[in-house]
């Protein structure tokens, strides 16, 4: 695989940082504590340099080991044929591991990490349990076709997701001027069903359900916001939530959120 996609991505991540740098919105004084500074610098190294590689090659090591025959097969598909079969096996699979993991306390205490966070920014696209990430289908599904043949198409799906991603994360909502005018509002609006934008995955984020902003039971959408639409999970709104963080969740050290899930009261709000 080509490493110049990995690049690129370090490179839009450290674009969007200085943005929010510029605008005072990627350290917040009063919201970023120990805890979230040691979660963000582990989990921000870790995922994408050891976990998600290591996937990737655990997914092509099983795939000569009882697949060797199929090595490269569809390496002479269309590029287009490539990138949809991406979308479904990576950015549909993890929609519904990002729904389940929000529906099963024990899934989720995996996942909670990337939502005690009271803050939105992109520094917390990668803050989640290391075992979160290890475990989503999507990865090891990607890492397959790669195998089988999408190692060509891969980089660009790989930075075309991210962009949205990262962009969605922002703490600098590029979608809301287009809200606010009357020639680029229909557009944006259309735009919101289709990918996840900083309006929708905030509400995701929002920390109190009675906040008309907050959507956490719902936006689980990554790359496309569709999936919501789709399903049935999705609340499109045009203002973000006033904050973001747990809501009746018993608070957790970073040890227990990076690396041992803690124990998920009954009462806690998923």
């Amino acid at each position: 695989m080509n490493i110049d996609y990995r690049v690129a991505i370090l490179l839009l991540f450290l674009v969007i940082a200085l943005i929010e740098v510029g605008k005072g919105r990627f350290s917040w004084p009063r919201k970023t504590t120990r805890k979230d500074l040691i979660l963000e610098l582990t989990s921000g190294f870790f995922i994408p340099v050891i976990i998600v590689p290591g996937a990737f090659l655990g997914a092509m090591w099983l795939g000569k080991r009882f697949l060797p025959e199929l090595e490269n097969i569809y390496a002479e598909l269309p590029g287009w044929a490539m990138f949809l079969a991406l979308i479904f096996a990576d950015d549909l699979s993890q929609y519904w591991w990002h729904r389940i993991s929000h529906s099963v306390p024990k899934l989720y205490s995996f996942h909670r990490a990337h939502h005690s966070a009271e803050y939105m920014s992109v520094s917390i696209v990668y803050r989640n349990s290391l075992i979160y990430y290890f475990l989503m289908p999507g990865i090891w599904l990607s890492g397959l076709l790669v195998y089988l043949g999408f190692g060509v198409i891969y980089p660009w799906y790989a930075v075309a997701k991210l962009t949205v991603i990262m962009s969605a994360h922002s703490s600098v909502p590029w979608d809301q001027p287009l809200y606010k005018n009357k020639w680029s509002r229909p557009v944006m609006r259309f735009l919101a069903c289709i990918i996840s934008t900083p309006t929708t995955h905030a509400a995701h984020h929002g920390k109190h359900l009675s906040d008309a902003a907050t959507h956490y039971k719902g936006n689980f959408g990554n790359f496309f916001f569709f999936w919501d639409l789709l399903f049935g999970t999705a609340m499109i709104s045009e203002q973000r939530p006033k904050a973001y963080g747990l809501e009746n969740v018993t608070p957790a050290s970073w040890f227990a959120e990076l690396l041992w899930p803690p124990k998920i009261d009954s009462n806690d709000h998923v």
